[in-house]
Order: structure tokens, then C-alpha cells, then sequence
């Protein structure tokens, strides 16, 4: 039996602004989705058609077993691989009709990404770490580090602002990478395998300030997962097989399959 991270207090307020109507709409849709790596005999098709939806305010779970596409599809959406078939909008944009500068741009301004390794700078302080959106997005130095010194301050990081990643634990690494994530106020969050590298009791603090953040007005965080711990934090969880998404799971659909899965 798989025990569930318990939910605790959450540390981020959600009454972050963000960009456009914070309509509860949607925020994600994916239509036909392909992409296929290699040529000739070495062709392989990590996505065959994939449909997927989020809508604002929720947290999305992706879920299914190693090599069915879903890294490959977070990172469709993200706009990091462009996908040889198919339609992404984000928030009312159509990615696939934009420019690769376009999608740079887009992605600089209104996403937030999260890490299994973190991918903190080792050399840059903590402060200076979560500084980088911002700095990305033209905001002066000065700002920037009050804004992430605000954000580690939320995250539970006060007072180790000018720390390096080095002399963090893992979780506390994971709290940056988090506040770095959100410094910016992105309409949407991704996350790749964020706690399977936790113990649960870090887990579960890490997934709470997920939460909380999910529920600002007009921002969705999608979370791609192997960790049966984390699915009684989601809204929705979508199920993922040979390429395609074959399930999705909400309300009443959700806790039956959250409570198999923690049976099993």
C-alpha cells in the first residue's frame, strides 16, 4: 500500500496577480499532438495524436509508466519541443503559430518551470537564483532581488538569502527552485517529477506550496509523476499510455482511481 503525503498548512498566499482574466477557464489545450524522434528504422513516435486539457486554477497530474510521452508532451506544451503535428494553445495563444523568438518570449513571460534536479546555479546565491526570471523579463537588479528575497521568505528561506545552493538540503533546493518558478507570476507552472527525489515529509511540504499556488486566479500547474504520494493533491490527473492520453480522471472518477492506485 502506497501511504499519501497529508496535507499542512501552506506557506504562499494565492492572491498573486497575474497576467489577463482570471476567467477559471481554460488554461491548456493540446489537440493531436505527434512527435517522433530518430529517422528510418530508428524512428520512434513518443506522441500518437495526443489530446490534452487543463483548465485555470487546478493542479494537473500526468501519470503513467516510464517511456509513454509524458515528459515529451510537458515539454510540447511548454514550447521547449516543437511537436511535428498537432495544436498548442496556451491561455488564448496558439503556440504553434508563433515564431521560435515568439515562443521564447511567451515561455520567458509566462512560465515557470520545476525541476527533479533543481537546476540552481551553484555559483549564484539564492536570492540571485531566483532573481533570473525577472532579470529575463527586464526588470532592474535591484527589484529583482527584493521581489526573490520576498519569495524565499514565503517558501520558508528567510534569512538564507545570500546562501549557495550547496549548503541547502534537497528540499530546501526544491523551496527555490519553487520561488523561482513563481518570482515572476506565471499563468503556468511545470514541473517534472518534483518530490520523487523526497523523503515524504518534505514531499508533502513541497506539494502543498504547489497547491496553494495553483489555486491563484488564471494560473494552472501541471505535474508530471511517478509518485502514487502526491495524486490526493490533484484536481484532475491524466492518464498516460504508448503516446496518448487514454484516461482522465476527475470528482467522483478521481478518488476511485487515487484509492486503487494507493491499494496497489
Amino acid at each position: 500500500m502506497t501511504t499519501p503525503f497529508r496535507s499542512v498548512n501552506p506557506v504562499l498566499p494565492t492572491s498573486s496577480p497575474v497576467v489577463g482574466n482570471p476567467s477559471g477557464g481554460l488554461a491548456v489545450g493540446a489537440r493531436g499532438i505527434v512527435k517522433a524522434f530518430g529517422v528510418g528504422d530508428a524512428r520512434t513516435l513518443a506522441l500518437k495524436g495526443a489530446d490534452f486539457e487543463a483548465s485555470q486554477g487546478e493542479l494537473h497530474l500526468i501519470v503513467g509508466p516510464s517511456g509513454c510521452g509524458k515528459t515529451t508532451l510537458l515539454s510540447v506544451l511548454a514550447g521547449t519541443l516543437l511537436s511535428d503535428q498537432g495544436e498548442v494553445d496556451l491561455f488564448g495563444t496558439r503556440l504553434t503559430g508563433l515564431s521560435a523568438s515568439e515562443v521564447t518570449r511567451f515561455r520567458c513571460r509566462h512560465i515557470g518551470f520545476i525541476f527533479q534536479q533543481f537546476n540552481l546555479i551553484p555559483t549564484l546565491s539564492l536570492v540571485e537564483n531566483v532573481s533570473v526570471p525577472l532579470l529575463l523579463n527586464g526588470t532592474g537588479r535591484r527589484e529583482a532581488e527584493a521581489q526573490a528575497a520576498e519569495r524565499l521568505r514565503q517558501v520558508g528561506l528567510a534569512g538564507r538569502e545570500r546562501h549557495l545552493p550547496t549548503q541547502l538540503s534537497g528540499g530546501q533546493q526544491q523551496r527555490v527552485a519553487i520561488a523561482r518558478a513563481l518570482v515572476h507570476e506565471p499563468r503556468l507552472v511545470i514541473c517534472d517529477e518534483p518530490t520523487s527525489a523526497l523523503d515524504s515529509l518534505t514531499g508533502h511540504q513541497i506539494m502543498d506550496l504547489l497547491s496553494t499556488a495553483a489555486k491563484a486566479p488564471g494560473r494552472s500547474v501541471l505535474i508530471v509523476t511517478h509518485d502514487p504520494r502526491i495524486y490526493s493533491y490533484a484536481d484532475r490527473i491524466s492518464v498516460m499510455e504508448d503516446g496518448r492520453v487514454t484516461h482522465v480522471h476527475a470528482g467522483a472518477s478521481l478518488s476511485s482511481f487515487i484509492h486503487s492506485e494507493n491499494r496497489s
